[in-house]
């Protein structure tokens, strides 16, 4: 049989308690599904998807309950590879707060929530964590009208100010989602 690093994410999301864990839409597996297929319909690359699938597995700044420490970050790459665990780390690491303002400016510092520290990461890495935050966010305001009154004028401008870090087909779905009807227009 091949090797199919989806099915061992899968597997392993499924050990680990994450189809019991309640999540808006639904549990913590279903959105992390959505989260991949949202990634899958941008033309994500694999290690993208695969990290769409598996964002949570470190915990979030918005989600701190993490399904694996940190300590077995070599488990999650075993079963998904390591430039895609690479992405899940990145992501999780974010200090959302003192990372957003800056990150899609040349030399944004990204401030990490692990260790205090800050770096800079490359500008694909940036983009990846730029994709990985819209599918994430998306997702949870497609699914949830209240979550998505509350909080969708900010993540526009979240994700307006993220726009040059983001692929066309995640920008439109961001302009879909969240802007007003009354207020799309092509540039």
């Amino acid at each position: 049989m091949a090797y199919d690093p989806f099915a061992q994410a899968d597997a392993l999301l499924r050990e680990l308690g994450a189809e019991h864990i309640a999540h808006p839409g639904g549990t913590l597996l279903t959105h992390l599904h959505r989260v991949r297929e949202r990634l899958a319909t941008w033309n994500a690359r694999p290690a993208l998807q695969l990290a769409g699938l598996c964002h949570a597995f470190y915990g979030t700044d918005g989600f701190p309950q993490p399904l694996l420490p940190l300590d077995r970050r070599a488990e999650l790459a075993a079963a998904i590879g390591v430039e895609a665990e690479a992405i899940v780390h990145l992501y999780a690491s974010c200090d959302r707060e003192a990372t957003y303002p800056t990150l899609a400016a040349p030399g944004g510092a990204f401030h990490d929530r692990f260790t205090g520290g800050t770096r800079t990461p490359g500008p694909s890495a940036c983009r990846d964590f730029a994709e990985l935050t819209a599918a994430n966010e998306l997702d949870i305001a497609a699914e949830d009208p209240a979550f998505r009154d509350r909080h969708g004028p900010a993540l526009l401008t979240l994700l307006t100010r993220l726009r040059p870090l983001l692929s066309e087909p995640a920008w439109q779905d961001c302009v879909s989602v969240l802007m007003p009807s009354t207020q799309r227009h092509s540039p």
